[in-house]
């Protein structure tokens, strides 16, 4: 298969991949609302956005530099095993740190104390996104595996979830089974990765020269991972469990539709990586243009028909005790087209680059925004608050990588 046509097969299957994660909870959203209610699924929501800060720790910024990482020696067995044991290696050292601060957290903060079981089933993404090894699937473009995997597990759970989530206290049950159908699959990645790379001791392994990127990437991560569950932490503390419902009924569609956007990005950065080191300009510069063209012709009629109609669509997927979640869809919306931009210009153009401080500026630039307009507007709108910081902080993101990005292609060559 020529390269052209594996991208375009890499793409259709991550952005299956990336729409499952969230069909998932599109097709069981309608019934698991009208169980819980605002009150349940909001208590998930808040799970969720919880520990994704202590996985984020954990993780520390690997899931994008171990793709970039493991794409350049990719050729190379030998190197490519010693560089995935070495990531493997500070994934799980990182993990072990996350859960020690989350378990002091359970056991101090009292607010957290009365759904802690959920917390501690919710948190076994920690462990199982560092074994996962995503990165090295990604790095070596195995997407048909990977969404696959990914779509069996989802099957599994989408029947789990009917058949035991029947009451309103069941919403336990409802955040135990999103984290299998998210993160279980995440088990045969690492039995199965032994077909690319050795388990065997290697030696001569080095950590150092990792970190000084990695550093980065996690502190994009945190910027990044700020804006987008900082809403939901904030919403919890300053108003209510039903709020944060809200909030997560007006965040679903988007999130799905965030994912299609996205996907080929996230397809491109090993392929734009190897250009790149291979100084092959021409082709940079056609993926780069095709890749801006497909999110200006996709996410612009989406974000205005998902406007227009949101109160339909939020009644259908969460019933009429959601009619709080429809001005604060409305709001977000616009988000997509912002996202998909930046989504190219950072992780497509400046990351293979070797700009990512750049991303790492405009994300940082993001978070301080978002941080500031939620302390203002969440006392006094709520839902429809953190909507707004979330636009703003989206625009703010945009108007930096642009800013940035006009000297740095022609420059960077």
């Amino acid at each position: 298969m020529n390269k052209k046509k594996s991208i375009k097969l890499n793409f259709v299957m991550n952005a299956l991949l990336n729409m499952s994660s969230f069909i998932f909870p599109l097709i069981t959203f309608p019934y698991v609302s009208r169980i819980l209610l605002p009150e349940g699924t909001g208590r998930v929501n808040f799970a969720t956005s919880f520990i994704a800060y202590f996985t984020m720790f954990a993780q520390l910024g690997i899931p994008t530099y171990g793709i970039r990482a493991c794409a350049t020696v990719r050729d190379n067995k030998k190197a490519l095993s010693k560089t995935a044991h070495e990531l493997l290696f500070i994934n799980i050292v990182m993990s072990i740190i996350s859960y020690v601060f989350l378990f002091v957290a359970l056991f101090t903060v009292p607010k957290l104390r009365e759904d802690r079981f959920l917390y501690i089933i919710v948190s076994s993404t920690i462990f199982l996104s560092a074994i996962g090894m995503e990165w090295l699937y990604k790095a070596l473009e195995q997407y048909t595996y990977i969404t696959i995997r990914s779509l069996i597990f989802k099957v599994i759970a989408l029947i789990g979830m009917f058949m035991l989530v029947k009451t309103k206290s069941d919403y336990v049950i409802y955040g135990g089974i999103t984290i299998f159908a998210a993160s279980a699959s995440n088990i045969c990645n690492f039995i199965n990765a032994h077909k690319y790379i050795s388990f065997k001791f290697i030696g001569h392994y080095s950590i150092r020269p990792h970190l000084k990127a990695i550093s980065i990437f996690f502190a994009m991560a945190c910027a990044t991972t700020i804006y987008t569950h900082l809403d939901t932490v904030m919403l919890k503390f300053m108003a209510t469990d039903i709020d944060v419902g809200y909030y997560g009924a007006a965040t679903k569609i988007k999130t799905i539709l965030v994912s299609v956007i996205t996907s080929l990005g996230t397809v491109l950065l090993p392929r734009v990586s190897y250009y790149i080191k291979q100084n092959m300009v021409d082709e940079f510069y056609r993926i780069t243009e095709k890749a801006l063209n497909f999110v200006f012709i996709l996410a612009m009629p989406l974000s205005f028909y998902f406007m227009v109609f949101a109160k339909y669509g939020v009644l259908f997927l969460s019933g009429n005790e959601y009619e709080g979640a429809i001005l604060p869809m409305q709001i977000i919306m616009p988000t997509l087209l912002l996202i998909g931009i930046t989504n190219i210009l950072g992780i497509q153009i400046l990351v293979p680059l070797g700009k990512e401080k750049y991303v790492l500026y405009s994300e940082i630039a993001g978070a301080i925004v978002d941080i500031i307009l939620n302390a203002l507007l969440i006392p006094f709108m709520q839902a429809s608050g953190a909507a707004i910081g979330t636009l703003i902080a989206e625009t703010v993101v945009f108007i930096v990588q642009f800013i940035v990005l006009k000297g740095s292609i022609t420059t960077a060559f």
